[in-house]
């Protein structure tokens, strides 16, 4: 059977019907993938906020923050750009093994890159092999996570019922959020210790914390079971032989509105937590601790908007709640970094939580909107080569805020103009998705 044959018909034989959805297993299947997620993003956000507080002083070593600075954002940056690369790679293992082999495949991979962060050498220590090295390690977390979005949300959806998607696809989303309380949080414990305790080695803890937490992870994964999409496609013989052109070749349009539709809650949260955190440190001088609670406020509200936004996606359609959410979000931007601006304590929290909960309604539904963009035999290829191709941006969005605001004599504005950019992409992205999209999956049409 090539690709293109028409789905539910095998050469000589009626395909197999797919098995009954039941809310009890998708339940399940949903809270397995949202665990092992938001332990992958707690590896993955390590970095993330290293890159602000630890990286720029002990790995990227200049007389000039504002350098040290860029190239620790550069090192953020190149996992992104390795994650499309993951995108091809574990999306067609995930077309053509199965989804649930994939997701233990990545967990494994990043669990373990994460530890080794933590007993890397500094560069005070071991010279330019540290930031090489680090750079490797980072390119390899990039990788191992460019198939596990995808994977989490698409075996999330081939196990809900149709009607139901969107709430099921919205649960594995939580995991970033989750992801982030737990690495903030543990960068605030850490930062309690002095100093030069947190300088020599306690901020190592929290990525030596990854290799137990890989041991957990990778227990919930192998008790997931395939998903049922997957496993008609085997029974009949559909299975994708070359996933990656196919979807390159026919649906490319898709690819494109999907990377719209996953900017703004992805480059937009790294603008409103990464690039704040920087920024309030070298600008404002405001204390670590103080960013990394208002990071850890923002995501918790975070976990609330995207169970409201999944709702919301089976009552209005997933392309809705994205328009809704962009626009809202542009309109937000430039308030939010007043807000942040001002460096009183309780307003930079508030302007980076209403920045999260903003960008957080069309992530909450971008996962019920790309899913819906691909047929099943194609659905992890085009599904990772899309969110992947939006995270690559999404890395580079500090380093772009970092290097714009420098040009403009440190004029916030910068930041806040870049997040309106942002979001009115993915507005866009949500206004061509109704006419690519194979259905709006599991949507009611209003």
């Amino acid at each position: 059977m090539n690709d293109s044959a028409p789905p539910g018909t095998t050469a000589g034989r009626p395909a197999t019907a797919p098995p009954a959805l039941d809310e009890k297993t998708a339940s399940k299947v949903a809270i397995g993938a949202l665990v092992g997620n938001a332990l992958e993003w707690y590896d993955f956000f390590l970095f993330t906020t290293a890159a602000a507080l630890v990286f720029n002083v002990q790995y990227f070593v200049s007389d000039d923050a504002v350098t040290s600075a860029l190239a620790s954002f550069a090192t953020l940056a190149v996992g992104f750009i390795a994650r499309p690369l993951g995108g091809l790679l574990f999306g067609r293992m995930g077309d053509r093994v199965g989804r649930r082999t994939t997701l233990l495949v990545t967990i494994v991979l990043i669990g373990v890159t994460t530890g080794l962060i933590g007993l890397l050498p500094n560069f005070f220590t071991i010279g330019l092999a540290a930031p090489v090295l680090l750079t490797l390690l980072r390119v390899v977390q990039g990788l191992a996570l460019g198939g596990e979005w995808s994977g989490a949300i698409i075996i999330a959806v081939e196990h809900a019922p149709p009607a139901k998607r969107g709430r099921f696809a919205a649960l594995p989303q939580i995991g970033s959020p989750i992801g982030t309380l737990m690495s903030s949080g543990a960068f605030v414990l850490v930062s309690l210790l002095s100093q030069d305790t947190f300088d020599s080695w306690g901020w190592r803890l929290p990525f030596l914390a990854a290799i137990p937490l890989l041991l957990v992870g990778l227990f919930i994964r192998t008790q997931l079971e395939e998903s049922p999409e997957f496993t008609r496609l085997l029974e009949n013989n559909e299975v994708a032989h070359a996933p990656i052109s196919t979807v390159l070749r026919e649906s490319w349009r898709q690819v494109l509105a999907g990377a719209a539709v996953a900017f703004l809650g992805m480059g937009g949260f790294y603008l409103v937590t990464t690039f704040v955190i920087s920024y309030g440190t070298r600008i404002l001088e405001l204390d670590s601790t103080l960013l990394l609670i208002g990071t850890l406020s923002a995501a918790t509200v975070e976990i609330g908007v995207i169970v409201v936004a999944g709702r919301l996606t089976e009552a209005f359609g997933a392309s809705r709640v994205v328009v809704v959410g962009g626009l809202a979000t542009a309109l937000a931007a430039f308030p939010v970094f007043w807000l942040i601006e001002t460096a009183n304590p309780l307003l930079v929290v508030l302007g980076m939580t209403l920045g999260v909960a903003g960008l957080s309604f069309p992530y909450g539904a971008c996962g019920t909107a790309l899913a819906g963009l691909f047929r099943p035999q194609l659905r992890y290829s085009g599904v990772a080569i899309a969110s992947n191709g939006a995270a690559m941006l999404s890395g580079c969005v500090p380093l772009i805020a970092t290097a714009v605001f420098a040009a403009s004599g440190d004029q916030i504005w910068t930041a806040a103009a870049l997040f309106v950019t942002i979001a009115l992409i993915t507005v866009a992205g949500g206004l061509l998705t109704p006419r690519l999209s194979i259905a709006e999956a599991g949507v009611t049409r209003r």
